[in-house]
């Protein structure tokens, strides 16, 4: 089959927070644009959008300690929390506004405190230094810590039933929130079809290719008959996740090459013991293991998923192949290309900690991953948590002039030099930060029209391309009205 109408204004691949963020952006910039969304599974948010793929917590950099790393010299900066946060406020307003005009149901997110806590002398004295460099920044307002077993037991009983006298320290923000993005990507969805987009579920895409006049032809198949269909578009957005690098790679466009994926899968402990449920309200989060990558910080998490509160511990990390959770055997392998071979062996020559801490995560027993499940929760019983696979993750690989080849953890746009083309590669915190994630990418890949569709954004995005953290006063004012139009605390 071949699609003989004009060639479409906009395709997005992959019905995951990305596309769906983009589309919604795009409707409302463009309401004349045609757009059209493929998904190869049968329906959206099935990969690492799906509540139980990822660990929902609304990365703010409240909690999460690999966004302050400690330097050689003891000081601990900052500056890259505060972009985190930065980043989370525009979608926090973005989300919003959408609630505001009836848009969007705000069921999707819950106010649940995050916390960091740590063991042991060295770790009690970094986790007061981190205190002490955000305590007084604006958007940190609000951040308690304490030493104190029994102000730590308010907070969370779980921490501390059962632990011994030993150094520990908690830091708390109260407005830390839980979101469930398969919820927020199936809303969005919906709200792109009922304006006139298309979502066409079951399709895989099988490659990208340039036309004679200068547009996009996509080869796509029907995974329901298995009959093939070709479409042109004009501008193609490749959200696929994990699939993302192998679609880019057959589009032919330069800036992909050097690129490189490296997989790795994680497990949860889950429960929802009632019990246990009530006793946790929080995202609990700890330091990594030495050689561990940053998405593997251990932490225990309130999740609220279709309204049911269960909690989780983890990510296990593990390896496979595959770039999705529902991917091939044969992604990893596939993905090689001349260009990217050098980095990819560069990447596996400099990060063996890496590869030694992946091998003792897969050999790990059951009887081990509860022993790290109770460094933060000592009275964990092996019967009330089952084991459950989360999503893939493909962290970056890319060329480098010094090395050869870096692993990059976060996300990376990859664009054509015209801005025809364009793809997401990477992990966390992308859920989180897709708001800034697509501003960036519209600005990048449409600069003609970024002039008139700045202000239509600035409606919905009233503080976009200015910052929060050098203004108190309108900080506390864009989370207080936030947080009073999606129903989470202030």
């Amino acid at each position: 089959m071949s699609d003989s109408r004009a060639p479409l204004d906009v395709v997005l691949i992959g019905g995951g927070i990305m596309s769906a963020t983009l589309g919604t952006m795009i409707q409302r910039l463009q309401p004349d644009w045609k757009v059209r969304v493929y998904e190869v599974l049968g329906d959206v948010a099935q990969e690492s959008s799906n509540p139980w793929n990822n660990a929902g917590t609304g990365h703010a950099a409240l909690c999460e300690l690999n966004y302050m790393p400690e330097a050689k010299d003891g000081t601990v900066d900052p500056a890259k929390a505060i972009s985190i946060n930065e980043q989370f406020q525009l979608s926090r307003q973005f989300w919003a506004s959408l609630a505001q005009k009836g848009e969007l149901p705000t069921s999707f997110i819950s106010s649940t405190p995050h916390m960091t806590f740590v063991r042991g002398g060295e770790n009690v004295k970094y986790l007061r230094k981190r205190y002490a460099a955000l305590k007084d920044q604006p958007l940190f307002r609000g951040m308690e810590y304490s030493e104190d077993h029994r102000v730590i037991r308010e907070w969370t009983p779980l921490l501390i039933k059962g632990r011994t006298r030993e150094p520990i320290a908690a830091t708390r923000m109260a407005t830390g929130t839980d979101v469930d993005f398969g919820a927020l990507t199936t809303a969005l969805f919906d709200g792109l079809v009922e304006r006139g987009g298309e979502l066409w579920l079951n399709c895989r895409v099988k490659s990208i290719g340039r036309t004679r006049d200068g547009n996009w032809r996509l080869k796509v198949k029907h995974l329901v008959g298995n009959t093939p269909h070709t479409v042109d578009a004009r501008f193609v957005f490749v959200g696929a996740g994990g699939g993302a690098l192998h679609l880019l790679q057959s589009s032919g466009i330069s800036e992909i090459k050097g690129f490189g994926g490296f997989p790795i899968s994680g497990k949860f402990f889950r429960t929802t013991n009632p019990k246990l449920v009530a006793q946790h309200h929080a995202k609990v989060y700890g330091k990594a293991a030495v050689g561990a990558p940053p998405m593997s910080v251990p932490h225990l998490d309130t999740r609220v998923v279709d309204g049911e509160a269960s909690l989780m511990f983890g990510p296990y990390a593990g390896f496979s192949p595959k770039f999705l959770k529902k991917g091939s055997w044969w992604d990893l392998p596939g993905s090689v290309r001349g260009g990217n071979l050098g980095p990819m062996l560069a990447v596996a020559r400099d990060n063996f900690a890496l590869i030694k801490y992946l091998v003792s995560e897969l050999l790990a027993t059951r009887t081990k991953k509860l022993r790290a499940l109770q460094e933060f929760m000592p009275t964990a019983k092996s019967e009330d948590w089952e084991l459950i696979t989360a999503g893939q993750r493909v962290q970056v690989m890319k060329k480098d002039a010094k090395r050869g080849g870096v692993l990059q953890f976060g996300t990376e746009v990859v664009a054509a030099s015209d801005g025809s083309i364009a793809g997401l590669l990477g992990a966390s915190p992308g859920a989180s930060t897709a708001v800034p994630i697509m501003l960036d990418l519209l600005k990048r890949c449409f600069p003609q029209q970024w002039g008139q569709w700045e202000p239509k954004l600035k409606e919905l995005i009233p503080t976009m391309g200015s910052t929060l953290n050098n203004q108190p006063e309108k900080a506390a004012e864009v989370i207080a009205e936030t947080s009073k139009v999606l129903g989470l605390s202030d």
